[in-house]
């Protein structure tokens, strides 16, 4: 009986050891000698976009607020239910983008405007070296503004077309140039929508 007790101390003195040996080995355990995928922080990682990704999702939200900018004209000039329903359709899915690159931008540490785009004029934006095509300059957006009735339809759907034809060519260019998966996936969106609208406002154009 007294040696079963002494064989218990000595098993629970053992084990409480070990834990002791175990638990110094895990604190002393430098970051690098972790395994993969674990890190020492409970911080997230902050994902980082390319120039290209920035550049991209910079321009591409001004794009984007100019062709809802025209969507709300559209809504409150147009007397064709073909063209506001249009607009509608180009405000549902622009603005859940915006706010999309507004958060890429944000989470990369960016800015939401390039550096000299406060006061630029629309039709100047420049991508890269290239121009931001299909952007409206201040004289076309007041010359969309005092159109009325269906020279209005006509001017807008134009406008509108060129405006999406530049979307198309910025995101195809950041596809070319992006590892990016998300911005990929968003300039594949951009691509297949807007090339859909334009062929629905090409048809309208010409009936």
């Amino acid at each position: 009986m007294r040696m079963t007790s002494k064989m218990n101390v000595l098993i629970v003195a053992t084990v409480a050891a070990t834990v002791l040996l175990t638990g110094c080995a895990s604190s002393s355990m430098s970051s690098a000698e972790m395994p993969a995928g674990h890190s020492s922080s409970s911080g997230a990682v902050v994902a980082t976009g390319s120039d290209a990704d920035v550049t991209f999702a910079q321009l591409m939200i001004s794009h984007h607020e100019q062709a809802v900018q025209m969507a709300d004209m559209a809504l409150q000039q147009s007397t064709s239910a073909e063209v506001t329903d249009l607009a509608t359709q180009i405000k549902a899915a622009q603005d859940p983008e915006i706010g999309q690159m507004r958060g890429w931008l944000q989470q990369w540490g960016a800015p939401e405007q390039m550096d000299g785009m406060d006061g630029m004029d629309h039709g100047d934006m420049d991508m890269g070296g290239q121009s931001a095509g299909g952007m409206m300059s201040d004289a076309d957006m007041g010359a969309l503004g005092g159109a009325s009735g269906a020279d209005f339809d006509r001017m807008w759907l134009t406008m509108m077309i060129a405006h999406h034809e530049g979307a198309i060519k910025m995101a195809e260019q950041v596809k070319a140039e992006s590892t990016n998966p998300d911005v990929i996936a968003l300039a594949d969106a951009i691509v297949a929508g807007q090339k859909k609208e334009i062929d629905t406002m090409q048809q309208l154009l010409d009936n």
